[in-house]
């Protein structure tokens, strides 16, 4: 069983191309599953990236078989997306077993995010999990694969400075719009486009900075709901020309099906912050002489950079995660390696002992016999075991799997998923433990 990650991020990509490979990616999680080409599935999709985390039955020596996989999927979300497999492969990632481990844990850290340090990710990836257990395409391995990640997440936010400024893709987009709007923000006007997590992120950032006048627009007639909740003042589709017309920055946090043209904005000068994964807002409307538009582009270009001190402990937390990940799986195979070659040995030792009492019934010689052929077996045993844990210690617990197999016959079964109770379960209602904490609700459409 491989463990992969299939990546699509801000960095080998534009992030238009992320959004289509994103609308592609929609229910592919439970095609792939459903049937049977992955034993499992978690899809992460963020404004600026796309991974689609699995589980599939090929050893993981068998690269030209890796290669297949990837292409397979590679060609199938290109398809869904309506580009050319051709076109988009290059900038995908394929990567597997530790290294998709130790990439996730670095992205769940907000190493990998266009704003470094931003915490809004961790929610994103704990919701990532959330809908996999939902829709039932997370297998046993990417739960703890996810709670790993959770934990890692709440080490680098506990041991560094990372995400202690508050910088998130949010606050740099407010950052930029200060700077080309008239006035501060209690006496601006602002209007959301969006109803969904990450436009309650953005409202509250906008309070933060003192902006009471907020509206809030939804296509699909929500936000009075919306703002019944989070406060605000709806608006209806009538009058969303008028709300253009009377606020002063407009900030896109939806991802609308039709991107608003150009000429449909008002002719009042206007900030329009565009944060949504596919726009809310037409590219066109930077032309118009009294618009000043912040794309996400202008994000990634404008947030700040960093300490290295932070990034590097951060790093050192994400290595430490990964080793300690990639040990307890191996242990976990090589446990029931020796489990499944115990239970094999004892088995034939048991048929051995069942041919003497039948032939010598419960004499005396028959105990000497059977203590005699117990403390050979559990000698033998001994030698097997400890080369277990060492070859396991060596990074060689699959050539030690394949021995076992080769010379025995013994397959050894794939770890199951922890109790639903103790695991799956709490992590979708969000309940802490006191083992694996979990991931922090934060705005969607970030990372």
């Amino acid at each position: 069983m491989v463990l992969f990650s299939l990546v699509a991020s801000h960095r080998d990509v534009d992030l238009t191309t992320v959004a289509r490979l994103a609308d592609g990616a929609r229910g592919l999680p439970s095609d792939l599953v459903g049937t049977g080409v992955l034993n499992g599935a978690v899809a992460l999709s963020t404004c600026n990236r796309l991974e689609l985390y699995g589980e599939i039955n090929t050893p993981t020596q068998d690269a030209a078989a890796l290669r297949e996989t990837r292409a397979e999927l590679v060609g199938l979300l290109a398809e869904r997306a309506g580009f050319d497999p051709q076109d988009v492969a290059h900038g995908v990632q394929l990567l597997t077993e530790d290294d998709a481990a130790r990439h996730l844990f670095t992205v769940v850290s907000g190493l990998e995010s266009a704003v470094v340090g931003e915490r809004e990710i961790t929610g994103q990836v704990r919701r990532a999990l959330t809908e996999a257990q939902r829709d039932g395409t997370a297998s046993g391995e990417l739960v703890r694969l996810f709670e790993a990640a959770a934990h890692t997440a709440r080490e680098v936010g506990t041991h560094t400075s990372l995400g202690e400024r508050g910088r998130s893709i949010v606050s740099v987009a407010l950052d930029l719009a200060d700077d080309v709007t008239d006035g501060q923000w209690p006496g601006r006007r602002a209007l959301v486009f969006g109803t969904g997590a990450y436009a309650g992120a953005t409202m509250a950032a906008l309070r933060d900075r003192g902006c009471a006048d907020i509206e809030v627009y939804s296509a699909s007639g929500r936000a009075e709901q919306f703002t019944a909740n989070r406060g605000g003042t709806p608006v209806a589709s009538d009058d969303l020309e008028d709300a253009l017309n009377r606020c002063d920055v407009v900030i896109g946090c939806s991802g609308g099906a039709e991107p608003m043209p150009a000429q449909d904005m008002p002719t009042n000068a206007l900030t329009v912050v565009d944060l949504a994964l596919s726009r809310d807002f037409d590219p066109s409307v930077a032309d118009l002489p009294h618009v000043e538009l912040i794309t996400l582009e202008s994000v990634k270009l404008a947030a700040p950079e960093e300490t290295g001190e932070s990034v590097t402990a951060a790093q050192r937390i994400v290595d430490q995660a990964a080793d300690r990940f990639k040990n307890q799986r191996t242990g976990r195979d090589m446990s029931s390696a020796i489990v499944a070659l115990r239970k094999h040995t004892m088995g034939v030792l048991e048929q051995e002992l069942d041919k003497i009492r039948q032939q010598h019934g419960c004499t005396g010689a028959h105990e000497e016999i059977e203590f005699a052929m117990r403390r050979m077996v559990k000698s033998l045993l001994h030698q097997p075991t400890v080369r277990a844990r060492e070859m396991a210690a060596e990074g060689r617990a699959e050539d030690y799997l394949m021995g076992l197999e080769a010379l025995f016959g013994i397959e050894v079964p794939a770890a199951q998923a922890p109790a639903q109770e103790s695991g799956a379960n709490a992590a979708v209602s969000g309940q802490h433990t006191t083992s694996e904490p979990r991931l922090p609700s934060a705005p969607r459409a970030a990372g």
